[in-house]
């Protein structure tokens, strides 16, 4: 067999899945990863603010708030108390908005057992410090192995039971790959392992946050320009460059570019950016169609993880000397009251680059400001 096509993977046969598992927050992804990790055959308690919410999840199987109409399976407890939730607990997935993560953090860590690990399911960087929310859970809830579970999940698809893949990235110590089996990112991944729901495993968080972070940027760029009227031809475009964005950024911060290519870039970003069932691509199309801001969402308050990103994003860039032309578009547009048909068209019109960038040179377009 010619060696191109040799698989050089070793299949272990044995590593342990954790029995219980603590999903703190109960929206809706919380709420379909609670359901994914039942479905798998794990003991399930969710942590939410609401108590409303927590009861219909624990007495009727239901949340009828995030996701009405849709049966949970039978088992997931629930509760609003912190350190009932993270009682007998083996791994620990927080599914909160990125913006209350050091928030939440700082309320777990006195009821945490040591040395659990803990998985973040929000995207985002922190707006005040920049920190990727791998750090900021790092800094609060120290002795603990961080990670993320991120990909192209529509949380509705995935608690209804569609095929769904995703990957679970941990950082390796030399003892994670002596004895990969005991790693938190494989345990994790066997915990959440069913029929319907497969996991890969990363040992690069960092290119695995960047793209759940970027993409949703994307993916309002995508929106506005889908929005105002424009094609498929757009959207590839944004999608592709967009992408060449994340990995620009991970590569940067320490990740690798084929991260990006992987589920949690290439394939999040894909799906972030086709379907108005992503808040931050409606958002977009919103505003490209003309509305204000304030008249997204018919008035309602909706949190878009892309516009609180997008201000993260550009202040980590700016700051390491890293250029996101289509970031840094929809930053203008979102946070500095810039028009969108002038900023996109500045956006086409910069200087002609080559692709790919090791031939390091560009040309100024002949419809572009000419370079100061």
């Amino acid at each position: 067999m010619p060696s191109s096509q040799i698989d050089p993977t070793v299949v272990i046969s044995y590593a342990e899945p954790y029995r219980r598992i603590a999903v703190i927050g109960s929206g809706s992804w919380g709420t379909a990863l609670a359901s994914v990790a039942r479905r798998a055959g794990r003991e399930v308690i969710v942590w939410g603010r609401d108590a409303e919410t927590v009861h219909a999840i624990a007495e009727r199987q239901e949340n009828p708030r995030y996701l009405p109409g849709i049966a949970l399976p039978d088992g997931i407890e629930a509760t609003t108390d912190m350190e009932t939730a993270l009682r007998g607990a083996e791994a620990v997935l927080i599914v909160t908005p990125s913006k209350t993560l050091r928030e939440v953090c700082g309320q777990m860590r006195p009821h945490l057992p040591p040395g659990v690990p803990v998985a973040l399911c929000a995207k985002g960087i922190e707006a005040q410090s920049g920190m990727l929310l791998g750090e900021v859970a790092a800094s609060e809830l120290p002795g603990h192995p961080i990670g993320a579970l991120s990909g192209p999940t529509f949380a509705r698809e995935t608690v209804l039971g569609h095929p769904t893949a995703a990957t679970v990235a941990f950082n390796f110590s030399y003892e994670d790959r002596l004895n990969p089996q005991d790693s938190p990112a494989a345990r994790l991944a066997l915990s959440m392992s069913s029929e319907f729901f497969r996991p890969y495993i990363s040992d690069d968080l960092v290119g695995v946050e960047i793209g759940g972070a970027v993409k949703n940027v994307i993916a309002i760029a995508c929106g506005m320009m889908s929005g105002a009227g424009f094609a498929e031809n757009t959207r590839a475009a944004l999608i592709t460059r967009g992408m060449d964005e994340m990995k620009t950024l991970a590569e940067v911060l320490g990740g690798r570019r084929e991260t990006v290519t992987g589920l949690s870039g290439a394939g999040d970003l894909t799906l972030t950016c086709s379907s108005t069932t992503s808040r931050n691509m409606s958002l977009g199309t919103q505003l490209g169609q003309g509305l204000k801001r304030s008249e997204c969402f018919d008035g309602a308050p909706v949190v878009v993880e892309g516009e609180v990103n997008s201000v993260s994003v550009i202040d980590l860039a700016s700051r390491i000397g890293v250029s996101l032309p289509i970031c840094e578009a929809v930053h203008a547009i979102l946070h500095r009251d810039a028009d969108i048909t002038r900023t996109f068209r500045d956006l086409w019109s910069r200087p002609i680059e080559g692709e790919p960038k090791a031939l390091g040179f560009a040309f100024e377009h002949p419809f572009g400001e000419p370079a100061r």
